[in-house]
């Protein structure tokens, strides 16, 4: 499937169907300036309270702490997130602040939050002709450690930035994988006035 057959059943903005996340990446170098466009787009997500409870920590493949940062992936995705511009760490956390509530007010949204500000961040780099693939296979305690996640917040993904290569690079077992796929029907994971149907179908 290539994303000009991907179809939606109503009129939405084709920036949502181009969106994919290839394993593919062709090596080249990414700017600072182009990568934190990219978390410009993410700060304008919405969330809680206005918390911003996301974090982004980055690593360029031609700057100095790219090795360290592909080491902490599992190495089935170190054997293509080799070949991206760039890789994140996503981390998200519960705090209070002055704009919460109360003082122990705790939002319990922060990793829904950051899933909205990592949704920006991928679509504004599709509209820059960029490609990004998030994973969770990696090792989360090593990773926490290494990048000094601050106390009160974890890591929720990884994600590889740059762009599209030539999916021959890729292992040959994923290279028939290398391309964008389709999605449930609405009716899947879309009800009127409540979850009930859901769990009667999952039954």
């Amino acid at each position: 499937m290539s994303t000009s057959e991907r179809t939606t059943d109503y009129p939405i903005d084709t920036l949502f169907t181009r969106r994919w996340s290839p394993r593919a990446f062709d090596r080249s170098t990414l700017s600072h300036d182009a990568l934190l466009k990219l978390f410009d787009a993410a700060r304008w997500a919405p969330s809680a309270f206005n918390m911003q409870p996301w974090r982004f920590a980055y690593a360029l493949r031609d700057g100095a702490n790219w090795p360290m940062f592909l080491d902490l992936l599992v190495p089935f995705n170190r054997s293509w997130a080799q070949d991206a511009s760039a890789l994140v760490f996503v981390a998200s956390g519960a705090h209070p602040t002055d704009t919460a509530a109360s003082a122990s007010h705790f939002p319990v949204s922060h990793s829904f939050d950051a899933g909205a500000a990592w949704a920006h961040l991928a679509l504004q780099a599709t509209q820059d002709g960029l490609h990004t693939h998030g994973m969770t296979g990696f090792d989360a305690p090593r990773a926490a450690e290494v990048l000094g996640v601050p106390a009160g917040f974890r890591l929720e993904a990884a994600v590889a930035i740059g762009r599209l290569g030539d999916p021959s690079s890729l292992p040959e077992k994923l290279r028939g994988q290398e391309a964008p796929n389709g999605r449930k029907a609405l009716g899947e994971m879309v009800a009127e006035g409540g979850f009930g149907s859901f769990a009667v179908a999952a039954s």
